[in-house]
């Protein structure tokens, strides 16, 4: 049994604005085509769904999805490379996979229909941001097995946008190719768009004034002070999107131009939220773990996966019209939560307190170390501007007190010359773990 293909569409306002009660019996009759492909075509989902003694057939309802059981990014990694695949491998015409850096890598597969949804959606993604045909799109996402550069490539083109393929490095290259073509959309991850707004500056070259309009950003966490520093420093309306490799890749949802929280496409995937702890879903608005389930998916139909992303769904209408259900802003994931003497926190709250700090560049990273039995955290950051070691020394105590007051943990702060931290390439390393070392 093969599950149906999407119907062809760009953008498609119609689909974007359904009642969400034809937009429920959508989701049904797709997701039950979607459950009944991967258990006939995927032993792993036949065995998983056998052991919690359910079947395609008990889905009478959206609400009974709860029932079946959850995927996690190790049974990637325990099919490797295609036992997941719910087509053979010829009908499979494209493959990526992670890095591998923590054992064998996850491997994601697209037959062509896969391919064409991927670009269909990444084409209302970014017409959803606000991104039109005839804009030149200056990708900076990352080529290769990572999903993000091939992905905005595509969406970008289905949407009659000129494209220039440049992936990241290069820094100062990319920033005269900006200029000199007129880029009006940049699409790459907010800690290298900071670092291309930070050579451009050294460089003298003014990119806020320049022809920049709309800035997708993701595959990391960001913070509203992150943007806003993005919208000052570029001079554009800085977007969130939000993707994963295992689900498809960007264009799971996007932010419109109201950027009140990102739409997740419900015609091509169910979202969930569920309590951590527990694994029960949570009720409409509450945070926890999102979890997605693909409805058209071909080659690699995922099953109720776990993200391990941090949020909250919020199901009313949209100032912008859009229907589908939003996905607040990412806080952080379950498995990049940091737990420092007693206090719970991510990443993405010790940048909400840097960004912006008077004195303070928007760079730094997290050190974790063990001193006995405890965990300690060293926060470096960089100045703003050249200062000698004792102004340094006065605005990490400053730092360390806002962090005390505003985040409630106690940690010590470096401030380094400007410069001295690395720079990002791609995705940011926020977080150096030195606890095993």
């Amino acid at each position: 049994m093969t599950v149906p293909a999407a119907s062809g569409f760009m953008f498609a306002p119609e689909i974007e604005r359904m009642d969400r009660a034809a937009l429920a019996r959508l989701q049904l009759d797709r997701l039950r085509h979607a459950l009944a492909h991967a258990y006939a075509n995927v032993a792993h989902y036949r065995r998983a769904f056998d052991a919690k003694g359910v079947h395609p057939d008990d889905l009478k309802h959206l609400e009974d999805l709860a029932r079946f059981p959850f995927t996690i990014k190790t049974d990637l990694r325990d099919n490797y490379p295609f036992g997941l695949f719910a087509v053979p491998r010829e009908q499979v015409i494209r493959l990526h996979a992670s890095s591998g850096t923590t054992g064998k890598p996850t491997v994601v597969g697209y037959t062509e229909a896969d391919l064409n949804m991927w670009a269909d959606l990444m084409a209302r993604s970014l017409a959803c941001a606000g991104v039109r045909p005839g804009d030149c799109m200056h990708n900076a996402y990352g080529y290769g097995l990572f999903t993000g550069g091939l992905g905005f490539h595509a969406g970008a083109e289905r949407l009659k946008c000129t494209v220039t393929p440049v992936s990241g490095g290069q820094t100062e290259r990319q920033i005269a190719l900006m200029m000199d073509f007129g880029a009006t959309v940049l699409a790459a991850t907010p800690s290298y768009a900071l670092n291309l707004v930070e050579v451009a500056e050294q460089m003298g070259v003014d990119l806020a004034n320049g022809p920049l309009r709309v800035g997708t950003f993701g595959a990391e966490p960001w913070s509203e002070t992150m943007r806003a520093e993005l919208d000052r420093r570029l001079g554009i309306r800085a977007c969130d999107t939000y993707g994963l490799s295992e689900i498809m890749g960007p264009g799971v949802a996007m932010e419109c131009t109201y950027r009140l929280g990102l739409h997740g496409w419900e015609d091509q995937f169910v979202f969930e939220v569920v309590n951590p702890d527990t694994m029960e879903p949570v009720p409409m608005g509450e945070p926890g773990e999102l979890v997605i389930t693909t409805l058209t998916k071909q080659a690699l139909p995922m099953v109720r996966y776990r993200t391990r992303d941090i949020t909250r769904l919020v199901d009313e209408p949209c100032a912008c019209g859009r229907t589908h259900v939003r996905i607040m802003r990412v806080t952080g994931r379950n498995d990049d939560m940091l737990i420092i003497r007693g206090v719970n926190l991510y990443p993405s709250q010790i940048e909400a307190v840097l960004v912006g700090f008077p004195g303070i560049a928007p760079h730094y990273q997290l050190v974790i170390t063990r001193q006995g039995s405890m965990d300690h955290l060293t926060v470096e950051a960089e100045a703003d501007a050249d200062r000698d070691e004792d102004a340094r020394k006065l605005l990490a105590h400053q730092v360390r007190h806002h962090l005390k007051s505003m985040v409630g943990v106690t940690c010590e702060v470096l401030v380094r010359a400007p410069g001295e931290l690395p720079r990002s390439q791609g995705k940011a390393v926020r977080v150096r773990d030195m606890r095993k070392a």
